[in-house]
Parts: C-alpha cells; sequence; structure tokens
C-alpha cells in the first residue's frame, strides 16, 4: 500500500513539472528542477515595505493643547517601542532629599488607579508580546513599553496610568526602601567600580549642584522618603510640558490620537495645584577631589581572583550637548577610546585608539585605561578612567596627566579620520535598534523640541578638523580638575599636584623628594 501511494506521489510530481524535471540523487529521492530566478506559478506577488520621499527619515512632531510634545519615528515591523520621557532625574532634587529619581524608578510599573498589582500590568502587557521598564538618568526620566503594533491603545492607556496614576501604597514603599539598600550594598561590593567612580566624579566636580547631587539615593535618605514627599515632587516635575511620548515604529496619527484619548485632560494622583515650582539651576562646575580609602583586596576572589587595585578617574570640563563643540568633544573621546587590558581585540574595538597605543601598549601594569564623555543641557565632563596596584599609583595618574597634555598636540589626519569613523559606525549600528531609535527621538524631542537624523549627525562628524580638537581641548584644560580616587591611597599625588601637572607643558607632576625611604 504504502510503495503504491510513494508511486503516486512521484507520477503526479512528474505530471506538474514534467520528466525532464526529475533527477535521480544517491537517496533515491527525487527534486523537481525549478529555476530560482523566475516566479512560481499560482503565487501571489509579494509586497514590500516602501516609503516615499524623505518619510522614512523624518521624525514627526505634534504638540497637544496641555503642551506635551508627540514624536514618532517610522520603523517597518510587528513591533514598536513607546514610551513617556520626562524632564525629571536627580539634578532636580536640590530641594528635596535626594533619591527621589532613584524611588521612583523602583516604583514605576506598581499598581495604578487602573491595574491592582505590577502582575497585572505585566500580564495585560504579556497579551501583546510586550515588556516594560523604567530608567532614570541625573536629567531625564523614561518610562517604556515594546510590545505589538496592535496593542497600541491598550500601551498607551498603560503608560498614561503608571506615570500619572500610581497609587505609591505603603507597602510598595516599603519594598522599595528595601531595594535599594540591597542595591547600595551591591553597588559598593561588586569588582567593577564604575557606576561608583561614575556618581563621584561628578560629585567632585559639580560640589553639591545640579548634576553633582547623587543619582543613587543616600543611605540616610532612605527611611525620610515617603508618600508626600514624592507626590509634592511628581506636582512640580511631572507636568506635560515637561514630557514627551515617543514611539518608534507606530503610525503618527494613531499616535496622536491615543495621547488625545489618555493623556489629554488626565487628573493626576497628585492633583493639580498651584503653578510648578521648578529648580532652573544651571550647572556649575566647581573640579575638586573626592577620595574613598577601602580595601579592595577582597572584592572578586574565587579560582582565579582580581588583584588588589586603586582605581582613579580625572575629569574635565568639556560642553554641554546642546553646543556646536559637543561633536569634536565626542570624537575627541572616541580618538582616546581605551578599556582593558584584558579585553580581546577585534574589528572595531579600538585597539587603536591613544589609550591603548600609548598606555596598555606600553605600561603593562596598568590594568585599565578609558575616557568617558558625559554630556548634559548646560555642561559635560570628560574624565580618563585607570586602574593599577596601589604601589604605582603616582606613576599611573602622571602617565594620564601626561594624555591629557597630549590631547593639544595636533591629531594625526589617519587617527582622526579612523576615530571619526569608529563614531559614525557606532552612531548607526546603534540606530538599528528600535529601543535606541525610540531613546534618541525621545531625549532630542524633549531637550531641543526637534530632532537631528543620523545623516545630519554624520556630516557634522565628517566636518571635524585637527584644528577643531586641538581648540576644544585647549578650552577644556583651562577649567580646575575633578578627581574621584577608590581604594589604597596613599600613593596618590595631592590635588595640587595633579592640577599642576594639567597646568605644565609636558604634564609631570612634580618632584618630590625623601629623606628617608
Amino acid at each position: 500500500m504504502a510503495a503504491h501511494m510513494s508511486r503516486c506521489r512521484t507520477w503526479s510530481g512528474v505530471r506538474r513539472f514534467g520528466i525532464a524535471a526529475y533527477r535521480k540523487y544517491s537517496s533515491g529521492g527525487s527534486y523537481p528542477n525549478i529555476s530560482l530566478s523566475t516566479p512560481l506559478p499560482g503565487i501571489p506577488k509579494p509586497l514590500f515595505a516602501s516609503v516615499d520621499g524623505h518619510e522614512k527619515y523624518e521624525t514627526k512632531i505634534t504638540t497637544l493643547e496641555n503642551g506635551l510634545k508627540v514624536a514618532s519615528q517610522n520603523k517597518f515591523g510587528q513591533f514598536c517601542t513607546v514610551g513617556i520621557l520626562v524632564n525629571s532625574g536627580s539634578r532636580h532634587e536640590t530641594k528635596y532629599p535626594s533619591g527621589i529619581a532613584h524611588f521612583l524608578e523602583k516604583l514605576a510599573f506598581s499598581s495604578t488607579a487602573q491595574y491592582g498589582s505590577k502582575d497585572e500590568i505585566l500580564l495585560t502587557l504579556e497579551k501583546h508580546g510586550g515588556i516594560c521598564d523604567c530608567q532614570t538618568s541625573r536629567d531625564t526620566t523614561m518610562y517604556a513599553v515594546s510590545a505589538e503594533v496592535k496593542g497600541l491603545d491598550t500601551v498607551v492607556s498603560l503608560l498614561s496610568d503608571a506615570v500619572l496614576q500610581p497609587r505609591l501604597l505603603d507597602e510598595e514603599i516599603e519594598m522599595t526602601r528595601m531595594a535599594i539598600r540591597f542595591e547600595l550594598e551591591d553597588l559598593n561590593m561588586r569588582p567593577d567600580p564604575e557606576p561608583l567612580l561614575t556618581e563621584m566624579i561628578h560629585a567632585a566636580a559639580y560640589r553639591g549642584n545640579t548634576v553633582g547631587l547623587p543619582r543613587f539615593c543616600p543611605v540616610e535618605n532612605i527611611d525620610k522618603i515617603d508618600k508626600n514627599i514624592l507626590h509634592n515632587y511628581l506636582r512640580n516635575y511631572y507636568c506635560p510640558e515637561r514630557m514627551v511620548l515617543a514611539g518608534v515604529g507606530i503610525d503618527h496619527e494613531q499616535l496622536v490620537e491615543c495621547a488625545k484619548k489618555y493623556l489629554l485632560n488626565v487628573k493626576p494622583a497628585w492633583g493639580i495645584g498651584a503653578p510648578p515650582n521648578v529648580d532652573m539651576s544651571v550647572a556649575q562646575y566647581t573640579g575638586g577631589i573626592i577620595k574613598m580609602e577601602k580595601d579592595m583586596s577582597d572584592v572578586s576572589l574565587g579560582p582565579t581572583p582580581i588583584p588588589e587595585l586603586t582605581h582613579i578617574m580625572i575629569g574635565l570640563e568639556s560642553c554641554s550637548f546642546l553646543e556646536e563643540d559637543f561633536i569634536p568633544f565626542a570624537v575627541l573621546n572616541m580618538m582616546m577610546g581605551g578599556g582593558g587590558s584584558f579585553s580581546a581585540g577585534g574589528p572595531g574595538k579600538g585597539m587603536f585608539t591613544r589609550l591603548y597605543l600609548n598606555v596598555l601598549n606600553r605600561h603593562h601594569w596598568m590594568y585599565n585605561a578609558t575616557a568617558y564623555h558625559h554630556s548634559y543641557e548646560d555642561s559635560g565632563l570628560l574624565c580618563i578612567h585607570a586602574s593599577a596596584d596601589p604601589r604605582q599609583v603616582r606613576e599611573m595618574v602622571e602617565i594620564i596627566t601626561k594624555e591629557f597634555i597630549q590631547m593639544t598636540g595636533t591629531a594625526g589626519e589617519m587617527e582622526l579620520e579612523r576615530a571619526k569613523t569608529q563614531l559614525k559606525s557606532m552612531l548607526m549600528m546603534n540606530l538599528e535598534s528600535r529601543p535606541v531609535i525610540f531613546e534618541d527621538v525621545g531625549r532630542q524631542v524633549l531637550s531641543t523640541g526637534k530632532r537631528k537624523l543620523p545623516h545630519e549627525l554624520c556630516e557634522l562628524i565628517s566636518n571635524v578638523t585637527a584644528a577643531d580638537i586641538k581648540r576644544v581641548t585647549t578650552k577644556m584644560l583651562r577649567s580646575k580638575p575633578a578627581v574621584a580616587a577608590l581604594g589604597d591611597l596613599t600613593e596618590l599625588p595631592s590635588y595640587e599636584h595633579i592640577q599642576t601637572a594639567l597646568s605644565s607643558k609636558d604634564g609631570r607632576l612634580p618632584r618630590m623628594y625623601r629623606l628617608f625611604r
């Protein structure tokens, strides 16, 4: 019976494709000889996504009557990323106990007027294949959801509820206190000190103001922050004119309709009182040093323990992301590059950056040398993080100060082109990701009311010259240094000596003469 069925299938195939189309293979099976270059008969014509003109590049922006901005970016696909960005972060906590932004991040997507618990929110999102997240930085709070395009109405309704109608129950605030305590303990115990050093360098550079205020809630404030303080803060900062509803992968008109439906005439949980009392302080760069003596000998035990290291971060004032010099500083940061001494190389790794060539390749005892650039709407900070054995801290600091001084030299043509190409490559590769596009759209529209497109940024990067790099570096070196030091600091030079080295022609630290060694 089986043999008869097989013969029937073969004969029907022969009738469809012809005898010449069948070939015998060693496996005994038959395979139709169908052309791969001509369309198959009876198959519907495929429909491909197409966009006319420059529409696919445009970011469409609409401002609602209450001041809330709606921004969207076209991107073909079944899923979308939608979220609300608020001009609120740790820099706005001057009149409040530090740590409110940290609390709000942990409390996000908890129970609301519409949803009884976080589980209910997650179950609602699951129906649309969705996930949610909240992140706070020094100047922005971002609530985001990625889900199927068909669930847009539910997603915007949920976002509106999570941002404007949180219940902030006592048990939720207590759970948040526990989570923050655990996070602070973890921050001090983890082998990677970069988050802690970033916190310290900001506190040193902008002592007691704006972006220098702590991003993580200080231990002494954990029990002070309650529902009343949170409501008071939210009343002032969670206003429609300080918000952007951003979306990627959805139709703009559809997003605007959802915004009008769920965000236009909504009374927030904290009520509508007097006009918002917003802190408009401008970042004041002060420079300075913050030291934390700490035993780093047991941060990573086990079969391959990390040796005891001392970590130093030295920074200088750069510029805000609204200034023209922001792009030359971004190129300079890429040119400095750097990384860890044990990271594997490869294309695009940046093994030809200055901190690899001049520092890690020449000084085998250095474990890390990495450049970072932090930029805000009114200031910026370019810094270098380095780590080495505690006995070689002085030598390490001198190597870093020399690198800062050498930035003022004329950059080589190949070096500059490589840095510019790497920056453009990184920009374009990051912007292939939908959540990254969402964040880029939201942050730009929130801070400037418009969006610079990737091809415009690439053009600005291409126009950077060696003279631009020299100009911004010379200007940067006029500022006082900000220094953060963590670990065994016995051999750390004084702040005055570091400042003198950065004011000298060669970056050398003043010589120290000791009678006894």
